[in-house]
This record gives C-alpha cells, sequence and structure tokens, in this order.
C-alpha cells in the first residue's frame, strides 16, 4: 500500500484538484492523510466536502496541527502512516492518471533503488530531470519531493524540520548516506505543480546569477551553505 501524505497551508482552492487526480489513480492500494498545517482559510470544510461526494473506497485522515511548516507536517503525516510506501503530495499539484502505477512498478522492477522520481512541470515550465548518480546528486537539488519512498529506506529522523529550503535535497542526501542507495528514474513528466504555492517557491535561473541582493536569492544561497555543510560537501557552485 501507498501512504499518500499531503501537507497543506491555505490551499482551500487548490487542494480539490489534487485530490480529484488523486481519484483518478489507476493504481488503486492507497490512503490519503491530510495534514492541515495551522491554515486559515476553509480546508476543513473544502476537504470534508470533497470526501462526502466522492469515492467511499479511499482511506481518509484529516488532522489539524498548529503551524510548523512543511517538514513537520510531512514528519506528522509519516507517523500516521501505514503504507510499505511513501509518497509526499504538494497540495498545489496534480497527478497524471498513471503517476502511482509506474513509480510502483519502477520500484518493484529496481529493488536496490530507495525511491522512484520523475520530471514535471512547474507551471507551464518541464523539469526534466534525468538520471542522477550519486555526483549529480551531491552537486544541487534536482529531484522533486513527489517521489514515491519504500517506507523501510526513509530516514529514522523524518524529515529535518530545521531546513527552511532544499528539505527534499537534504533528503535525497540522508538516504544516500545512511543507506546508501538512490532512486530510479521515470522519462516522463508524471505531475504539475501550479506556481505560487505557499509550500515552494521557484525563481528564474538568471536571478541567482545576477540578482544575489535579492531576500529570495540570499535565503536560497544561505540554506544552500546550511545543506552543504551538513552533508559535507564542498566544492564550488
Amino acid at each position: 500500500m501507498i501512504s499518500i501524505i499531503i501537507p497543506v497551508y491555505n490551499q482551500a482552492d487548490k487542494i480539490s484538484d489534487t485530490l480529484r487526480s488523486i481519484e483518478s489513480q489507476t493504481f488503486r492500494d492507497f490512503e490519503v492523510i491530510i495534514i492541515n498545517d495551522g491554515s486559515k482559510d476553509n480546508i476543513d470544510e473544502v476537504v470534508g466536502q470533497f470526501t462526502k461526494e466522492n469515492s467511499s473506497e479511499i482511506s481518509y485522515l484529516f488532522i489539524n496541527q498548529e503551524n510548523k511548516g512543511a517538514p513537520a507536517a510531512r514528519n506528522r503525516g509519516f507517523k500516521e502512516s501505514s503504507g510499505e510506501f511513501l509518497f509526499f503530495c504538494d497540495a498545489d499539484a496534480t497527478l497524471v492518471p498513471d503517476a502511482l502505477d509506474l513509480m510502483y512498478k519502477a520500484l518493484e522492477q529496481n529493488q536496490e533503488a530507495a525511491y522512484a522520481y520523475s520530471s514535471f512541470y512547474w507551471g507551464k515550465k518541464v523539469f526534466k530531470v534525468g538520471n542522477i548518480d550519486a555526483e549529480k546528486l551531491k552537486k544541487a537539488p534536482c529531484i522533486h519531493t513527489m517521489s514515491l519512498v519504500r517506507q523501510r529506506d526513509f530516514p529514522m529522523s523524518g524529515w529535518d524540520d530545521s531546513i527552511k529550503k532544499f528539505q527534499d535535497w537534504d533528503l535525497w542526501l540522508t538516504i544516500f548516506k545512511e543507506k546508501g542507495k538512490l532512486g530510479v528514474f521515470i522519462n516522463k513528466a508524471l505531475f504539475s505543480v501550479s506556481p505560487g504555492g505557499s509550500m515552494s517557491s521557484w525563481l528564474p535561473s538568471f536571478a541567482y546569477k545576477y540578482f544575489p541582493f535579492l531576500p529570495a536569492v540570499k535565503s536560497y544561497n544561505n540554506a544552500l551553505t546550511i545543506v552543504k555543510e551538513k552533508h559535507e560537501i564542498f566544492f564550488e557552485k
């Protein structure tokens, strides 16, 4: 079984599309755990109405907690999960119908892989990830949070909730450090993420080179330094 864990913060206007894409999955053996991270909107009403109107065969668990950030919300969802596989889904993302099926089959066919990952869309921009080996993994963040992870390979420490950016990069680096394992790549864009979400943000690549004074760029570079020091990655960008 796959445990789909969704941290959500003030995304009541987007989560129904996410849940509809989950309901449409060809792979059906999953549970859905939604962690409301202190939202100020009517997310509980939206989710309640959605589950009332849709499939009764799917197990939904909705949990409220005070605002602690996405990593803490994901960790809470993990503690409540019971699946052999974990899928941490953004609340502003939509999956293609065979996304879970393709990821599950990829892991079944590659028993040495700790997780399955794919290319994806950020709005209209496609991120073609490609195969990531250990060297590439250490150079820069490139694998999205929305990857299917084997529960047995998920770090005991969970997501590092002290890191405000690059939590996904930190997770894959931690799995490699602790387990010596990487992921298997699926050469297809399996999901789309809506820009402007409250859990993550993105700037065009030229901004990091030509506008280092921007607060978002400073925050990015500070977080980059923290993750590199944590994993002892010492080389020039």
